[in-house]
């Protein structure tokens, strides 16, 4: 790893600021990271060191928060966001992405942001985090994988309904969810060989054709074809018997037809310590499990494990890279 992670501010009404503080707190130099943002919406018993550069975050982390300023307009006002701050969050974004394409963080972690209030406030133009920095990468092709200790996981299709599932799973989706994953488990994850499980997207895995077609007519066929190729897949398999302790020694990622079918398993077996990791762009970024939580925003009540855990995963990914390089 050549430098320190940056770690965006996200939301400020949520509880990034919290967590920022309560992640220094644990980790301080064993895992350098500077926080882009406003100084003044941390809380206020925080260590803070202002820093003019990410050079300096080494020598900082030890004894203080390391901050690269970012004005804001206005307080920070737990669990109420400010449109008027809605650019600032976005400006801070990519200015975090400019830091790490120019080499000079080693990997971006990003903290929840609140895509209304963005909207609202700075009529920002995308569904969320992955869609603006795969926009500022280029317009790189991307997909998301959650990973924790106990397993890592990628939905093929996202953010969608369940009835709209069928027609969006293209072979064409499906073969690129598999070559980016598996060239991120050699890359990012230092895995020489990866093994990936590729679930079925009917109960049983379609059954023969007894519970649905997609399987015999597309996944199955694909995946023939891609393990001609070199890469080691197994299935279509039944979602229901994947995830359970056995079968997970089997593999190194799982990919999934839809968001439920990947999700549900990684927050039952692992909810605390889940990472979102973005695949496919030319920079590493990853970022906690969860959202704003204005709920319990500036009570004191947030759980940093997500947090660190996405700060240790960029540095573990950061140093495989640099591994390789």
């Amino acid at each position: 790893m050549t430098g320190p992670i940056a770690l965006t501010c996200g939301e400020p009404a949520g509880i990034g600021p919290e967590l920022a503080a309560m992640a220094w707190d644990r980790l301080r130099a064993d895992l350098p990271f500077f926080l882009i943002g406003d100084p003044a919406h941390l809380p206020p018993e925080t260590p803070v060191a202002e820093i003019a550069s990410p050079s300096e975050a080494m020598a900082a982390s030890a004894m203080a928060l390391p901050v690269l300023p970012h004005a804001f307009p206005g307080p920070r006002i737990p669990g109420t966001p400010d449109p008027a701050q809605a650019q600032a969050v976005i400006d801070v974004i990519a200015r975090g992405v400019d830091l790490v394409q120019s080499g000079q963080a080693a990997a971006l972690c990003t903290a929840p942001i609140h895509k209304k209030a963005l909207q609202t406030g700075a009529g920002f133009a995308y569904p969320g985090h992955t869609e603006y920095l795969a926009a500022l990468a280029g317009g790189a092709d991307v997909v998301m994988m959650l990973a924790s200790p106990a397993l890592r996981v990628v939905p093929t299709t996202i953010h969608i309904p369940l009835a709209e599932v069928p027609k969006a799973l293209t072979p064409e989706l499906l073969e690129k969810t598999i070559r980016i994953t598996h060239a991120a488990l050699i890359l990012d994850f230092g895995i020489e060989t990866p093994r990936i499980a590729v679930a079925g997207l009917n109960p049983h895995a379609g059954e023969g054709g007894a519970m649905g077609l997609e399987e015999t007519r597309m996944i199955a066929p694909l995946i023939d074809r891609l393990r001609r190729e070199g890469i080691n897949l197994a299935g279509p398999l039944s979602a229901d018997t994947m995830f359970h302790d056995r079968a997970r020694e089997t593999y190194d990622a799982a990919i999934c037809m839809y968001h439920d079918q990947a999700l549900i398993p990684i927050k039952t077996l692992d909810f605390d310590r889940g990472v979102n990791v973005t695949l496919g762009l030319p920079f590493i970024r990853t970022s906690p499990d969860h959202g704003t939580a204005f709920d319990i925003a500036g009570t004191g009540a947030a759980n940093p494990s997500s947090t660190i855990e996405a700060l240790r995963m960029a540095q573990t990914m950061a140093q495989a890279r640099t591994t390789q390089a």
